[in-house]
């Protein structure tokens, strides 16, 4: 092991700025060329571990770790003694005597910041109930691809103020860009969450607000954003959500009042006919399913970077991920 502390990815806020803007080109370089980021994690082994369904973060995350040389080794929560409550701290520990790094899909933030602070390897947050910050790098990779630079540009998200608004928002705020919240009342972000995403634009010349005008947001709008009404775990909850969100569908009509050339993102798996609607999700403004593959490059950047191996990164490898005895260092890596 090395005596630098892991680096953890378990919220937008851990990645600067330039970070941030460094994983996107790294994200694009993989996807022009699954070579171009070298093979740093050749020999090592990664777990994804999921305490949710998943099909896009479970396949992309996947591919990812194999195609940067690693192992990925896919746990499941209710497979281990994790699942028949055995501590968060102990988890950590026996984990990092084992893998190199772990991806999880979980509840609360806490246990991914459990994770983290008793393990010795880098942790990687592939979604919790407060921050999705791999699905922020995939959509903003997205927007860019279609409108160019991003500094300056207007975001728009309509629906549920959640984990999934709230780190685009930040993510996107980062990078200079506008953003416009439209959620129905009562399901606005939490305060501290939407405080977070205000200060990253206040220190990065973007801007975050939060209305009730689907309208309104999408005004100059180069993208516009939606998520499902009633989330993973939020089931019973359906029937009044469907009420509330009265309104707030991503139609042709919306979309039509956003900038020209605008498009429709959408993380997946969508209900058409609720949040977004069948002709705007398969049809040619959508640009969800480039969203969707883009899945698979960004993750590929994150890993990268929570080893220390993104190119021009600068940083020691972090712990649990060397170079094997006698190998020769990937690119980005420091014996």
């Amino acid at each position: 092991m090395t005596a630098h502390a892991p680096r953890h990815l378990l919220a937008v806020t851990d990645l600067a700025a330039t970070d941030l803007a460094a994983l996107l080109d790294a994200a694009a370089a993989f996807k022009a060329d699954r070579a171009a980021l070298g093979r740093p994690l050749a020999g090592r082994h990664v777990g994804l571990l999921f305490e949710k369904p998943s099909t896009r973060t479970r396949v992309s995350t996947e591919v990812a770790v194999a195609s940067l040389g690693g192992h990925p080794v896919v746990l499941s929560a209710g497979e281990l003694q994790l699942g028949r409550g055995e501590p968060i701290p102990d988890t950590a520990r026996v984990l990092s005597g084992y893998l190199d790094a772990v991806c999880v899909r979980t509840f609360g933030q806490d246990r991914l910041e459990g994770l983290a602070d008793h393990g010795s390897i880098p942790v990687v947050n592939l979604l919790s109930d407060a921050e999705h910050p791999l699905q922020a790098l995939a959509d903003l990779l997205t927007v860019r691809e279609h409108v160019g630079a991003l500094p300056g540009r207007s975001l728009a998200w309509i629906g549920d103020g959640n984990n999934v608004a709230m780190s685009l928002a930040t993510a996107a705020a980062m990078l200079g860009m506008r953003v416009r919240l439209a959620c129905p009342p009562g399901y606005a972000p939490d305060e501290a969450a939407l405080a977070t995403a205000q200060r990253a634009a206040q220190a990065h010349g973007g801007e975050v607000a939060l209305g009730t005008d689907p309208a309104w947001a999408v005004e100059d709008a180069v993208a516009v954003a939606t998520d499902v009404w009633a989330s993973m775990g939020q089931e019973a909850e359906a029937a009044a959500r469907e009420q509330a969100f009265a309104g707030y569908t991503v139609d042709e009509a919306l979309l039509d009042r956003a900038a020209h050339g605008a498009v429709a993102l959408h993380c997946l798996p969508a209900h058409r006919g609720e949040e977004i609607t069948a002709a705007v999700l398969d049809g040619p403004r959508s640009a969800a399913w480039d969203e969707a593959d883009n899945r698979l490059p960004t993750a590929a950047a994150a890993l990268a970077w929570v080893v220390g191996t993104l190119p021009g990164d600068g940083v020691q490898p972090q712990a649990g991920v060397q170079p094997q005895a006698g190998a020769q260092p990937q690119a980005g890596m420091h014996p």
